[in-house]
């Protein structure tokens, strides 16, 4: 099962300089995220919204408390947690189909299984056409379609995403935005999802953590009542402006103290 749950993380890093005290980027951090849900977090730079991802992940370790994934506690990576970042790393010299495949060939999965797999998500995020072109021969769009089917392929429980369409232009950053509420409504992985647009973070998630500035606490947890699949007519939807507006005073309250 894909719950995650965070019970009183810390995360502190030792100072680099002398005489200089540790910097605590994470402090004393509870949540949870139900399986199958979508929930965004957003917060000031540098509130730690990315070593939040990053301990779930496994890359890094709380200096204090715990994260679970289901009933196991992470100590590590795993490919059960996938990470798509802003900007995709794929294998320049692999197509599409060769990048997508690679986890699964790595992880010695039959032929016959990651051959089907390969094909089904490459079809679920519209890429059947250019399955054999290489990530140069594709729109930063497409590029990430890839990385999305390419963590999808691993069957993961969790899919962490980083700020995974902040390099986009407007345009295909609100397609990209369905496409995922697609993939989610096919597939149902578990979804964390950081981002920096508010507007995104309502749109996508079933919930909207809102984090302090550093050191990073859960402030406020905003429940989205739209039911999915969405449609971009919800951006003007009262009841969405509603909580933008409120999404956008918890964060603006933050940079002021900051001020």
């Amino acid at each position: 099962m894909g719950t995650i749950v965070l019970k009183g993380v810390t995360k502190t890093y030792p100072s680099t300089a002398r005489d200089a005290s540790d910097v605590t980027a994470v402090d004393n951090v509870d949540f949870a995220i139900s399986d199958c849900d979508i929930v965004c977090l957003v917060g000031p730079s540098g509130c730690g919204k990315s070593t939040v991802l990053n301990m779930i992940a496994g890359f890094e370790q709380p200096t204090s408390g715990q994260i679970t994934v289901g009933s196991t506690a992470v100590s590590g990576a795993g490919p059960d947690r996938m990470v798509v970042f802003q900007s995709p790393a794929l294998f320049g010299w692999m197509t599409v189909y060769e990048n997508v495949v690679f986890g699964p060939k790595k992880q010695g999965v039959p032929r016959s299984r990651y051959e089907a797999d390969a094909q089904r998500f490459i079809d679920a995020v519209g890429l059947t056409e250019f399955a054999s072109h290489y990530p140069y021969q594709l729109s930063g769009g497409m590029r990430q379609r890839v990385q999305i089917a390419r963590a999808l392929v691993n069957r993961p429980e969790v899919l962490l995403m980083d700020e995974p369409f902040g390099a986009l232009d407007f345009q295909t950053r609100l397609l990209m935005q369905e496409l995922l509420l697609k993939v989610w409504s096919e597939f149902r992985p578990t979804i964390m999802f950081i981002t920096h647009d508010v507007d995104e973070a309502i749109f996508l998630g079933d919930r909207v953590y809102v984090m302090s500035r550093r050191p990073g606490r859960l402030k406020e947890q905003v429940d989205v009542p739209f039911p999915k699949p969405r449609s971009m007519s919800v951006l003007t939807d009262p009841a969405f402006i509603a909580l933008k507006e409120r999404v956008l005073q918890s964060i603006k309250d933050e940079l002021g103290e900051t001020a």
